[in-house]
């Protein structure tokens, strides 16, 4: 290993890591799939907590918490409840959940990748991007097979299938897993709409990266641009789309807060 690769990890390994559950999907026989599979989650240690799970029965296995100072959800694992079945998506969990990649060369980083957890589950919040790279080659490979394939190179351009009333699709969307889930009734009108969206099942993460940032960077009793810039590497590594996860109208300031322990105002500060 070169002392550039050396430094590499050290850097991902000391910004913001704390332990969490991994949800994703992964292809029936445990390979990475964006499209197709079950629903696999597995705690920091790397036990599986949700195997073999058809996605269509979500409800049964993932629950959304409501709290009262925040306009997004916090989905969490119903069998460990909303303290401890929080969990991340996206590219560091699809990592972190599959079993392999059929593809030799993403195979290949995905190994010297899981070195990282020395035995355990990559659990850094910057690995995000290293994860996020090895995704891209995971693509660039698919993407050359899938231009030979039959099917693709065919005329048929429209599926036909019943009319029916309710459907629940899954999808690995470059941010994590994308949960959607419509009952309409007989003129098509949509009767009922639950989604959970990628940011919204990091809502949580987001929220404990933030606090690591500020219990490693914080010094004293002031807000520093450069604690306002680790801030925003958490959040960003994340690549969270707030107005798809709250609805809100409008901008999506920065806003930091620094209070004392009887929650009186110290300091504030804004961007955006």
């Amino acid at each position: 290993m070169s002392l550039s690769s050396r430094f590499l990890e050290s850097l991902i390994d000391e910004f913001a890591p704390f332990p969490s559950n991994h949800l994703s999907l992964v292809r029936k026989d445990g390979a990475l799939d964006f499209y197709h599979g079950v629903l696999r989650a597995v705690d920091s240690e790397g036990r599986k907590v949700l195997d073999d799970v058809d996605y269509r029965d979500y409800l049964k296995y993932v629950g959304e918490e409501v709290r009262s100072w925040s306009y997004m959800k916090f989905p969490f694992i119903k069998s460990l409840g909303p303290e401890k079945g929080w969990y991340r998506v996206g590219p560091l969990a699809r990592v972190n959940n599959c079993d392999y990649m059929d593809a030799p060369l993403a195979e290949k980083e995905r190994q010297e990748f899981m070195k990282l957890g020395e035995g355990r589950l990559v659990n850094a919040t910057m690995a995000y991007h290293w994860a996020r790279l090895i995704e891209l080659l995971y693509s660039a490979e698919k993407i050359q097979e899938l231009l030979k394939d039959k099917d693709l190179q065919g005329t048929e351009l429209v599926r036909e299938g019943k009319h029916r009333g309710e459907g629940i699709g899954i999808v690995e969307a470059p941010r994590g897993t994308l949960f959607h889930h419509y009952q309409v009734n007989a003129t098509d009108q949509v009767t009922m709409a639950n989604l959970i969206v990628s940011t919204t099942s990091n809502n949580e993460p987001m929220n404990r990266a933030v606090q690591k940032v500020a219990k490693d960077y914080l010094e004293g009793q002031e807000i520093t641009e450069g604690l306002l810039n680790h801030v925003e590497v958490a959040i960003r590594a994340y690549d969270p789309c707030l107005s798809c996860a709250t609805h809100a109208v409008g901008r999506m300031p920065l806003e930091v807060r620094l209070e004392r322990a009887d929650g009186s105002l110290i300091q504030e500060s804004f961007r955006g």
